[in-house]
């Protein structure tokens, strides 16, 4: 229901047969270019803010461009990138990235890939990935305290500075060797290019960060890699054979693309990173120490495409667990009950809600209720008339339910903020009338940042604090409050105190206050609110455990901390 922007969709390409061999078996010579705006246009769910390409010529004579890279803002930029690039393509390497931010730094220097230039073609280096980094601080004071001027602070151009650096060091020591083996001039190059060693500039560099992330490179010497974070935060997924070598964020996506099953395609381990040296040999490498599993389950539950055939039996599976709560949420009076979800995230979901409750018997009737109706642009910047135009983005089936007497249940992936519940939801919900809303969410109550890739950084935004906080204040409890700021500021990484925020209130109790909040003035319906459970989620999701958005159990200490400072701000800034 309230779009949520996620750090970026990667996708590789490294093509390991003469550029002849695709020419004469697929018809093309920009086979590579266009497998690459395929991989990308089935990812554009990742990213919609700016896209960018590089791909590398190994083949290109000294003195003319091998490495190449467009970057475009905006939600047509896939589009505008590969319109750019005109006639045959000559290129053994791609790389491509679609941008989602959650920094809040826009503009064409913040667009991906990120580019490192030197006359060394070793020494050349693109970067690009689906990140983000809680210590990017500490690697900036690492980098200048060796005597460097990063001319940007963000995490993409600081870690290409610091892989730069150690991709420097690197062609050193391969210079080093040459020169003890006397070779000169071409001789020394093509040494150092046919030697570089990746896993070296992987392992001095991603040993300096705390965070989630998937990183991809290609080297104007013919180097491509991937490497995933020690936790398993951010996905990837991978495909090999005599032809090509291929990643994306997604499985699909390389279904699709290279029609594949589901059998062929491997997932890249943590702290694993899969490199395809000069010459297209592939292997896989240990770059750092595997951590305690912490794979995503919000990447299943809201952002990964629903067409994964493990992602679509997860979520038919959160549906259908929640097919008891809503029972007695109800009354288990099902004759009287309209079914109907939020489009079109939630659709899976409410099928497997729907499905849970033809098992135990009971006669369903689903309606389409809600629709998206346009998407209208907030131009106009006054508060309430922006809160106008939101209570307009969605409309309903007028007649779909009798009034006063059928109950309507709806089903959203996720409750985050609350603002397109409050000005959009339940104001177009109460115009049908039905005798009680019950709006259920598939994925827990989110009651904590994310600070590894996804939009959602501010204590502040989310409807369950604020409840928390609200219960805290009604009940006398402000000590607690206080307290919870202390340990904050004199404890900042020994614990997530912000969790204490929520102890002293049920499931239930938060439930009760967030209705109070959203709903809006003049609302006559009952509402309750379901919340997937904790247990339900990992049932659901076994091998994605990472829940710290519902948890406050963040797998880095870097998430603790940024958790705690958040509170911190929060506090700071009600005292303002």
């Amino acid at each position: 229901m309230e779009q949520l922007k996620h750090e970026c969709g990667v996708a590789l390409i490294r093509l390991l047969k003469p550029l002849s061999y695709y020419q004469q078996k697929y018809g093309t010579s920009r086979y590579g270019l266009e497998k690459l705006y395929l991989m990308m246009e089935k990812q554009h769910n990742r990213g919609q803010e700016g896209a960018g390409l590089a791909y590398v010529n190994l083949d290109a004579e000294v003195g003319t461009e091998y490495m190449f890279r467009e970057r475009a803002e905006g939600s047509d930029a896939i589009t505008e990138i590969f319109k750019r690039i005109g006639g045959p393509v000559q290129a053994q390497l791609y790389m491509g990235h679609l941008r989602y931010s959650t920094t809040g730094k826009s503009g064409l220097t913040y667009v991906h890939p990120y580019m490192r230039r030197n006359n060394w073609r070793a020494k050349n280096l693109c970067l690009c990935g689906n990140f983000n980094m809680t210590n990017i601080d500490e690697v900036f004071h690492y980098l200048t305290d060796r005597g460097q001027s990063p001319r940007l602070y963000g995490d993409a151009y600081i870690t290409i500075e610091l892989m730069g650096h150690r991709l420097d060091r690197e062609v050193e020591r391969l210079f080093d060797e040459a020169t003890e083996k006397q070779l000169e001039g071409r001789e020394l190059t093509r040494y150092i290019d046919d030697h570089i060693n990746i896993a070296n500039v992987l392992r001095s560099t991603m040993s300096h960060y705390d965070g989630g992330y998937v990183m991809c490179g290609l080297t104007g010497s013919g180097e491509m890699f991937a490497v995933r974070d020690p936790w398993g935060i951010r996905p990837a997924y991978y495909y090999r054979d005599d032809e090509i070598v291929v990643l994306a964020s997604e499985r699909p996506v390389l279904q699709t693309t290279f029609n594949l099953e589901v059998s062929d395609i491997c997932e890249l381990l943590p702290g694993q990173s899969l490199i395809v040296g000069r010459k297209g040999e592939s292997r896989l490498e240990q770059i750092l120490p595997a951590q305690k599993l912490s794979a995503c389950s919000f990447e299943r539950i809201y952002f990964s495409r629903g067409s994964d055939r493990d992602i679509y039996r997860e979520r038919k599976r959160l549906g259908e667990q929640l097919t008891e709560p809503i029972l007695k949420a109800i009354g288990g009076d099902v004759a009287h009950t309209v079914f109907s979800y939020i489009p079109n995230t939630a659709e899976v979901a409410f099928h497997g809600m729907t499905d849970g409750m033809r098992r135990l018997d009971h006669d369903v009737r689903i309606e389409k209720v809600v629709w998206k109706d346009i998407k209208l642009r907030t131009f106009i910047t006054e508060g309430a008339e922006r809160n106008d135009l939101a209570a307009h983005v969605y409309d309903v089936t007028y007649g779909s339910l009798e009034p006063y007497k059928d109950n309507l249940v709806v089903i959203d992936d996720s409750i985050v903020r609350g603002t397109t519940l409050r000005e959009s939801i339940f104001k177009i919900l109460d115009r049908l009338h039905p005798r009680k809303i019950v709006m259920v969410s598939s994925s827990p109550q989110i009651r904590y940042p994310d600070y590894y890739g996804i939009d959602m950084s501010h204590l502040e935004e989310l409807c369950a604090f604020r409840a928390a906080i609200a219960l805290l204040r009604d009940c006398g409890m402000q000590q607690r409050i206080d307290e919870v700021y202390r340990a904050c500021k004199s404890q900042p990484v020994a614990a997530n105190h912000v969790r204490e925020i929520y102890a002293p209130f049920s499931v239930e109790q938060i439930n009760a206050k967030i209705v109070e909040m959203l709903r809006p003035e003049g609302m006559q319906t009952p509402v309750e609110l379901v919340y997937q459970s904790i247990e339900g989620l990992h049932h659901a999701c076994p091998d994605h455990p990472g829940d710290w958005y519902f948890t406050g159990n963040y797998p880095t200490p870097g998430g603790v901390r940024l958790c705690n400072e958040a509170f911190i701000k929060f506090i700071d800034h009600e005292k303002d």
